[in-house]
């Protein structure tokens, strides 16, 4: 066996979950067909809670200058976030290749391979392990590990071999989609109705503007692209401006067909991304799903190959993100219908603009979008936290210094945070400390997040969750048995808080290299 787990796919989902199984010091490798990265920005931006996870991992700097976009939409109607007590902020302007290649080599420095220029081209399963069928540079070869993670697109290879149903809705419009050089078009970040269609455009850098095009009652396009100059006419069909004078680096389209996988996992088989589910692009929420089914299967995968899990925690993989897939599925859809179709919608669009001025509304559809809304079942209820992603809160340490939790989360462990006088807290979780990193530290009071610092204890899964909270309901030792397993047997690591270099450090990484070498050809 090469590696325990095989992921297949090299876009941002599948190096980011490459990323979290190393930090695990799980074996893994990826194979991708692309002999080389595209340089294309299909997506030009991420979700508020898409820049948190990254920013878990610390991870944001590699992507290179991020600006936080200060307008929101839902279907093209403006929401002001300036009205919301979270930041909802998204992030724009950021090509997807940047974030590939940031993605790329944080995978391959914690010991990743990147094997390009394979073709996964059939699975099939054992009753212990899983079998890949590649076709490489040197003839086709078989590799097996304990588990494989299609992260393959919406036409997923691995889906279809495995036998998971894929239903949905067929395209009804597509859109165009170009980054041209040499037009200097008018910014239009979040896109702009225009009379018998939509643009959108966004600068990007070295002078290259991303633009997409919709245009009411066109077709959905087929497999065939147009050239320059049809994207060009239609761009001066909608707005009157023209962008002849200028240069494409490429053109390419998309649809608002709408899908999602039936069981995000069958037997030793997992989807995530776009082989998980598709749909229309709106409000950067392509990447940005897929990269949180990456970190929410990454540490259960970890967590069984490390023998750890309690019982049932791979199922919750399907059980808590298929629900998120299928409101992505449903909000975009939506947006699609309000921003897409023509003046009959009108009225619709005029009672949306109405209601996005209640902070409460607003609240909504600005937590769907972003995804700062998510709630998991974590056993418990009561404190508004529990199930919720813990904000990016500061912490006062007993030397008096102060730390971000981000900062605590770059080694992809649980977390429990505790202020100094609850030494009982720790004691009870010092036999998880294996897998668990203790910090003793005080919450300091955020008053942009509207008030006090919250619970003054605190347990919270590698993805960001939170489980448990103190005071409050639900008792630590349960939480800790539910999502973390059974405590190491007595002798084992010994348990200590974090210290100041495991504050400090960017990204702790795993020491060794992955075993994931070459496949091995089967006679």
């Amino acid at each position: 066996m090469g590696a325990s787990v095989i992921v297949v796919g090299a876009g941002p989902v599948g190096l980011m979950l490459a990323g979290e199984l190393r930090l695990g010091g799980v074996d893994v490798v990826v194979y991708e067909q692309r002999a080389a990265p595209t340089g294309e920005s299909r997506g030009i931006g991420f979700t508020a809670r898409a820049a948190e996870v990254f920013n878990q991992r610390g991870l944001l700097p590699r992507f290179g200058t991020v600006e936080k976009g200060q307008e929101g939409h839902f279907g093209g109607v403006r929401i002001d976030f300036g009205m919301l007590e979270d930041n909802h902020y998204g992030v724009r302007a950021v090509p997807q290749y940047r974030v590939e290649q940031g993605l790329e080599a944080w995978a391959r420095q914690l010991g990743a391979p990147i094997r390009r220029g394979y073709t996964v081209v059939d699975v099939r399963q054992t009753a212990d392990g899983v079998v890949a069928v590649v076709d490489g540079p040197d003839g086709r070869v078989e590799d097996t590990a304990d588990y494989l993670v299609g992260c393959d697109g919406g036409r997923s290879v691995v889906r279809d071999r495995t036998g998971i149903d894929f239903p949905g809705t067929d395209a009804t419009r597509g859109m165009y989609l170009a980054d041209i050089v040499g037009a200097d078009i008018r910014q239009r970040y979040i896109g702009e109705r225009v009379p018998n269609g939509m643009v959108m455009s966004a600068r990007l850098e070295g002078g290259i503007d991303r633009i997409t095009i919709h245009e009411d009652g066109a077709p959905p396009p087929g497999r065939s692209t147009p050239t320059f100059e049809e994207l060009a006419d239609t761009w001066l069909r909608l707005t009157g401006e023209s962008i002849h004078g200028g240069q494409a680096r490429w053109v390419s389209a998309f649809t608002d067909a709408t899908r999602q996988a039936a069981e995000y996992r069958r037997g030793r088989v997992f989807l995530a991304g776009d082989a998980a589910h598709i749909h229309l692009p709106a409000g950067a929420q392509g990447l940005s799903v897929g990269v949180q089914d990456a970190v929410n299967l990454g540490w259960k995968l970890v967590a069984t190959l490390k023998g750890w899990a309690p019982e049932g925690l791979l199922d919750t993989y399907h059980t808590e993100r298929h629900p998120v897939g299928a409101r992505v599925l449903r909000n975009t859809r939506a947006q699609g219908i309000i921003y897409l179709s023509g003046e009959e919608i009108e009225p619709l669009r005029s009672v949306l603009r109405e209601l996005v001025t209640l902070p409460d509304a607003a609240r909504h559809l600005a937590g769907m979008v972003s995804g700062l809304d998510i709630r998991y079942d974590v056993g418990a209820a009561g404190d508004p936290l529990l199930g919720a992603r813990m904000p990016d809160r500061e912490l006062r340490l007993p030397d008096g210094d102060r730390v971000r939790i981000a900062q605590l989360q770059h080694r992809g462990r649980g977390l429990l945070i505790s202020p100094p006088e609850s030494a009982g807290v720790r004691e009870q979780a010092a036999a998880w400390s294996d897998r668990l990193d203790i910090v003793t530290a005080s919450r300091v009071a955020d008053p942009a997040a509207g008030g006090p610092a919250g619970p003054e204890s605190v347990l919270i899964r590698p993805d960001g969750y939170v489980i448990w909270v103190a005071p409050g309901d639900g008792e630590l030792v349960a939480a800790l048995h539910r999502w973390f397993g059974a405590p190491r047997p007595v002798g084992g690591v010994p348990a200590r808080d974090a210290d100041r270099d495991d504050v400090a450090a960017p990204a702790a990484l795993v020491g060794g290299g992955a075993r994931g070498g070459e496949p091995r050809h089967r006679q």
